[in-house]
């Protein structure tokens, strides 16, 4: 076959070698797939003394020889960050190369700039493995779904914090002591601020957002919050109600049709789709006016599971670029409102140390009721002069919770707001 497309990568890390690794690998069914060969030219590092299972011909410290190359075609930016990522990637746009990403810290802060200078070029821009790793999900929304209502979609985007609340499930440990264990594992980083404290998720939640409801949503409109305060007593309490503890990425539309974005942990029925999702997998559930529920699972990180998304994008570009076409573009037509995460409704599940004493629990809802919080059950367990409340609410806006803590808070009878989580589900 006489056709060509030559390739540049940045970043020779574990996915960046890993999709080096099935290019050289596979590039006979490659090339019958893609129709044409397809050459990786020069692959960048940061470091060229470390040992490597890239090819040393490849290998190059300087990425800008990549972007600037006329002869490379596509460039697969596997770097991670914002800079200099965003750089390069704009760089390689301006000279007419199509660009393969799995940027989601980059797409979600400032995805705009990224897609619009590719749609001013006339390139490509793909990003399967962005979010979920090997799991099909960006193309079946950008296209599969293109005719329907996405209404909601529901997450577990974040292999590291479903590790840790699986194994806090399973075998009632608390959060340090699991944390410590994914460390050894190799699940989570040695600082792993980024994924227990929501913000990988968070990134992942705004791109999910765009691409749902066609409209622009940053990683800046996401409400976050992690699960370093998820204690052993909160994933007994879910455990009691038949519930099970799930960092979660929601984006929905609200009654007014604007769109809602946040991650947080959140109880969910045992019988729901998501709760069965163990350990580092991933999964996302989405609901569609005509299509109904659907779910996407697998691996959501790894080498060579994410190196398969990255390679079926790199594929589908060759394709393009071999028919004079483009894929499909950013679409924003919609320009929804991202709603105030005090407006998000939701049902809670509030935990109460308080005193032992007549009148307690009523004092207790009428803090509720002044806020407009309903509450739907009550459970109380007396421990001598303490006792805890364990309070399921009805739906209520973040707001009116925030104020109803509060005014907990500063109340005599009681001594702690031990947690307050999200639910999702038949109690919402």
């Amino acid at each position: 076959m006489s056709k060509k497309v030559r390739v540049g990568v940045l970043g020779g890390g574990v996915v960046g070698s890993s999709v080096v690794e099935l290019l050289l690998s596979h590039e006979s069914d490659l090339t019958a797939r893609a129709g044409a060969e397809i050459e990786v030219v020069k692959v960048s590092v940061r470091d060229l003394s470390r040992t490597r299972t890239v090819p040393a011909a490849l290998l190059t410290d300087k990425p800008e020889e990549i972007v600037n190359d006329p002869s490379i075609d596509i460039v697969i930016e596997l770097m991670g960050g914002i800079e200099p990522a965003r750089t390069l990637i704009l760089q390689a746009i301006s000279q007419g190369k199509s660009v393969v990403t799995a940027n989601k810290a980059l797409l979600a802060e400032d995805g705009a700039t990224i897609f619009a200078a590719a749609a001013n070029k006339g390139v490509d821009v793909y990003f399967e493995a962005a979010v979920a790793g090997a799991i099909p999900l960006i193309r079946p929304m950008r296209e599969s779904l293109a005719g329907d209502q996405i209404r909601r979609v529901m997450g577990i985007v974040n292999g590291t914090t479903n590790f840790i609340l699986t194994k806090m499930d399973e075998e009632g440990s608390d959060f340090n002591q699991v944390l410590k264990e994914a460390q050894q594992l190799g699940y989570a980083e040695a600082d792993p601020t980024a994924d227990i404290e929501g913000f990988d998720a968070a990134a992942k939640a705004a791109i999910l957002a765009s691409l749902a409801f066609h409209t622009r949503v940053s990683v800046a409109d996401v409400a976050r919050e992690g699960i370093s305060q998820v204690s052993a007593q909160d994933i007994a309490s879910a455990k009691a109600m038949n519930h099970v503890i799930k960092l979660l990425a929601i984006a929905e539309l609200t009654p007014t049709q604007a769109v809602a974005v946040r991650v947080h942990p959140t109880l969910i029925p045992r019988a729901h789709p998501l709760a069965s999702v163990r350990e580092a997998f991933n999964a996302v559930f989405i609901e569609a006016q005509f299509a109904g529920e659907l779910m996407f699972y697998g691996r959501g990180a790894g080498g060579f599971p994410t190196a398969s998304a990255v390679v079926g994008d790199l594929v589908s570009v060759v394709r393009n670029r071999l028919s004079e076409n483009v894929g499909p573009t950013e679409s924003t037509y919609a320009d929804r409102v991202v709603a105030p995460a005090a407006d998000t409704i939701t049902s809670y599940l509030i935990r109460l140390d308080v005193s032992d004493r007549p009148g307690v629990l009523a004092s207790v809802a009428q803090t509720f009721a002044r806020h407009d919080v309903s509450i739907q059950t009550v459970r109380q367990t007396g421990r001598g002069e303490d006792a805890e409340l364990v309070v399921m609410t009805h739906k209520a806006t973040e707001g009116a919770l925030a104020a109803t803590v509060t005014e907990l808070s500063g109340m005599d009878v009681v001594r702690d707001v031990a947690s307050v989580l999200r639910v999702i589900g038949s109690t919402s």
